[in-house]
């Protein structure tokens, strides 16, 4: 079974000690398509045996994401480095809040070789944001590309990264560590920046995945974004125009799920039809590859989402 972590007000450490006050919002029952199997397999359990003897997080357990069954199923796992405290305190996301604890050194040789070991083809790598490091964390992230490159020289790397606001040089030092993707969420459409992503700014993002594109143009770029926030269709196609002029290849779009009644309210369950529809829109726009779905999210299908991304660009360069 998952962790399962306390989030009432009445709990003697809520995980989010910075939304106690903030007002219920009821959360609402799910639709038929979006309902998963609960995990439990035998896989299931060795991938989470490995994790827990490597002392490492995932984002899977951290963000409750609703396909950790399936992934860790497939022993597939997104490491999330730097440690499950975030210095952040975004409205959508089940992410810790607070201040962290210190760097471990030793965690880039520890994430290496549970790659290694769980034999990945591809791997994630994400992290929390760490505002209270002069390089936002960006030389950790380097650090632990790195050891994976010596322990797995096969395993292609895919980092979803912070934004890195007012860490000068800190994207170069990650692009310079050479990840085969570089990934960093927009989340969602710049007018719900304030109330849903109220630390971050969506220009500095959008520059940020442009500017990594500038330094090596042989790197994919990756963002992704969920929906049923509040937003508009139409602001999801001028933010696809927004990301197309920033020269993203890949995106993906998925329902936002709610984590605790303190969280920011669903403010409707959009149906496969609708995300069909954005799929076939992003790939006229020209974006290498687009998946949609309801229960899409960043690192979902990341390996087979790779290999396709790379056969993309392929017949798009035949093409001329």
């Amino acid at each position: 079974m998952t962790r399962l972590i306390d989030t009432t007000e009445g709990a003697a450490r809520p995980r989010h000690p910075e939304k106690v006050g903030r007002p219920d919002n009821p959360i609402q029952r799910k639709p038929a398509w979006i309902r998963v199997k609960a995990p439990g397999s035998r896989v299931f359990g060795e991938t989470m045996a490995l994790v827990r003897a490597h002392k490492l997080t995932t984002v899977c357990e951290e963000a409750g994401c609703p396909n950790i069954g399936e992934c860790w199923d497939k022993r597939h796992a997104t490491f999330m480095i730097m440690g499950e405290t975030c210095t952040r305190a975004c409205a959508f996301c089940n992410v810790a809040t607070g201040l962290p604890n210190p760097l471990d050194g030793g965690e880039p040789s520890r994430v290496a070789d549970a790659v290694a070991r769980l034999g990945l083809a591809h791997v994630v790598v994400t992290s929390v944001d760490r505002d209270d490091l002069a390089d936002g964390g960006a030389g950790h992230f380097a650090r632990t590309i790195r050891a994976i490159r010596a322990a797995a020289p096969e395993t292609t790397i895919e980092v979803l990264t912070p934004d890195f606001l007012r860490k000068e040089g800190a994207l170069e030092t990650v692009v310079e560590a050479r990840p085969d993707v570089f990934n960093h969420n927009l989340e969602t459409v710049p007018s719900k920046y304030l109330t849903v992503r109220p630390g971050a700014r969506y220009f500095h993002s959008l520059r940020l995945l442009q500017r990594a594109k500038e330094l090596d143009r042989t790197l994919f770029t990756k963002s992704g974004v969920m929906v049923g926030l509040g937003e508009e269709r139409n602001e999801v196609l001028q933010m696809m125009d927004d990301m197309r002029s920033a020269e993203i290849d890949f995106l993906t779009i998925g329902q936002y799920l709610q984590p605790t009644a303190k969280h920011h309210p669903v403010a409707r369950f959009v149906p496969p039809e609708e995300f069909a529809d954005f799929a076939a829109i992003g790939a006229a726009k020209g974006f290498l590859l687009v998946s949609a779905s309801p229960l899409t999210r960043s690192s979902h299908h990341a390996g087979d989402d790779f290999a396709r991304l790379r056969a993309a660009r392929t017949a798009a360069l035949a093409r001329g």
